[in-house]
């Protein structure tokens, strides 16, 4: 079986772009690439995938921009007996092939996948900084009602018992009941 994996970071970019040709079955998703563990997709795509099935890639900053995560993604699926082929570098991976060059290649272009990343998040930080100094960045808003948990608290309601009630865990009720009248973001 053919098996395609098609990833963009934010919900509103569009995964037309990658074409993976024919395939049986895709996986998609709309999330950030930077950690494996908090993509569903991806995990669904892992745990469907069998022995000789090929998974197809775009690109590979499409599957992890982790060096770690896409050694680790690659070697699962094949350890599993599928075959990983990643498009626009022309690179494919099976359980049979020991290509060092294909491996080297794997580890260059994945470790120019986290660098990016960590200069797109180094940019980011900048821009805080700045949008702070100038009073125009607030952060993030409040998605706690701080003064409905401190009444409940109140009125006699155990901590345990909040979190239940308002869907939120423990030590946001925790921080809310301990913060000086600042807004806490779950």
């Amino acid at each position: 079986m053919k098996i395609g994996y098609r990833r963009v970071s934010t919900t509103e970019q569009n995964l037309d772009r990658q074409d993976l040709g024919p395939v049986d079955k895709t996986f998609e998703e709309k999330l950030s690439g930077a950690s494996a563990k908090d993509r569903p997709a991806l995990r669904d795509l892992i745990d469907f995938a069998r022995e000789g099935d090929e998974v197809v890639i775009y690109a590979i900053d499409r599957l992890a921009r982790d060096l770690r995560d896409l050694h680790d993604i690659v070697a699962t699926l094949t350890a599993k007996g599928a075959s990983v082929t990643f498009l626009t570098e022309r690179l494919s991976f099976t359980p049979q092939s020991d290509d060092p060059f294909a491996t080297l290649h794997l580890h260059l272009l994945g470790a120019v996948a986290q660098f990016e990343r960590a200069i797109i998040k180094k940019r980011q930080a900048e821009g805080i900084a700045k949008a702070r100094e100038r009073g125009v960045y607030k952060g993030r808003k409040p998605t706690v009602d701080v003064a409905r948990i401190r009444a409940l608290r109140a009125s006699g309601v155990g901590p345990t018992a909040i979190a239940r009630e308002m869907g939120i865990s423990r030590i946001t009720v925790y921080r809310a009941l301990t913060a000086e009248s600042e807004p806490v973001a779950a």
